[in-house]
């Protein structure tokens, strides 16, 4: 039956492109015939169920509890009651005469046969995804839902300030804009990218460069009447007190890099406070509580203001790389197809901004 699915949809969808091929003269196809007919393959009596059953909708439902990892991750993915999810999922199982997932109180875990029928399934969903898309993207503005993941700082002084351009060009796009520096899990809590600081993973995840930011150190006018201005980046590690940045992944702390015609070095120091948000440790820095390494589009707003001094400007860090991510294996919408695009136009020069 699910081959079957795929056939006549396939003919149907993209008649031009297969009449093409075959050297044919593209057949013209009615609109309304097509809609009937989709919604002919797509809704089946079972006659086990003795109803209808939206196998499509089945089929996706089923794939999200697998890729979330629970059904009430799954529900608030896709906007659906619990019920009404686990329903879907029942149906389907009972279409198809075998247990697709082995549920207790505590986890859900997939069979070797849900295993097996999420690897088609999926297949089938991007085929289709991909064939709506080239439809629906002619003649048509990208619309719908993004939800993406930035960190704090990243946020507050780059994305959104530049998100007004790109709602003005797009304005059918929605936003879910979650912000922290945690690690996102783009798979289970149904993201479409994130934007990061540092090395791409090397994971199933696809990186493109959204250029470099400028790195300095500072520190408050009032610690440095305490404590002195540094002359040299060694001095740091004699009576000098480090707010660390700490990885949100794993806890550990950013060391405190320079870089000096062409030489980079590393600082071992103890550090005195770690913090592990963006914005909370450029505000302990204002608070005069130490020195940090930030970005300089994150302190910009307090150096103007006096609130922070940049120290060690000859041995300024090298600058971080900054990437937008997004899952290998998923079908890129039109909407985050040109989401990235415009990340890549508008992102570097306010990464690389340096006042």
């Amino acid at each position: 039956m699910g081959g079957m699915s795929v056939a006549v949809i396939a003919c149907v969808g993209d008649a031009t492109a297969v009449a093409a091929t075959l050297g044919a003269t593209p057949l013209a196809i009615n609109p309304e015939r097509q809609q009937r007919l989709s919604t002919q393959v797509h809704n089946q009596v079972d006659p086990k169920l003795g109803m209808t059953m939206d196998q499509l909708q089945a089929m996706r439902a089923f794939s999200r509890v697998v890729e979330a990892g629970s059904f009430t991750r799954a529900a608030d993915s896709l906007s659906m009651p619990n019920a009404t999810l686990s329903k879907l999922v029942r149906e389907l199982e009972t279409h198809l005469g075998v247990r697709l997932l082995q549920r207790t109180t505590r986890r859900v875990t997939v069979t070797p046969d849900g295993q097996a029928y999420y690897a088609s399934a999926i297949r089938l969903l991007r085929d289709l995804e991909d064939i709506d898309g080239r439809f629906n993207a002619q003649g048509r503005k990208p619309r719908g839902h993004l939800r993406v993941d930035i960190g704090g700082s990243t946020a507050r002084d780059v994305l959104i300030p530049l998100l007004p351009d790109f709602m003005a060009r797009y304005p059918d796009i929605r936003f879910d804009l979650g912000v922290s520096d945690r690690p996102a899990d783009l798979i289970g809590d149904n993201i479409d990218c994130v934007i990061r600081g540092g090395a791409p993973p090397s994971s199933t995840l696809v990186a493109r460069s959204l250029g470099q930011a400028e790195m300095l150190t500072c520190a408050s006018p009032a610690y440095l009447k305490r404590f002195g201005v540094p002359a040299y980046p060694e001095e740091l590690a004699n009576g000098h007190r480090l707010i660390a940045y700490l990885t949100a992944q794993h806890g550990r702390a950013m060391p405190f890099r320079f870089q000096r015609d062409a030489q980079v070095f590393e600082l071992k120091a103890e550090r005195y406070v770690g913090i592990n948000e963006s914005n909370a440790h450029t505000a302990a820095c204002v608070a005069g509580l130490g020195l940090i390494q930030t970005f300089r589009y994150a302190a910009a707003e307090s150096l103007a203001q006096g609130t922070l001094v940049e120290v060690l400007q000859r041995w300024r860090p090298p600058p971080f790389p900054f990437h937008v991510l997004y899952p290998q294996h998923r079908h890129v919408s039109q909407r985050l197809r040109v989401f990235i695009d415009w990340l890549v136009e508008c992102m570097p020069p306010r990464l690389a901004a340096s006042g």
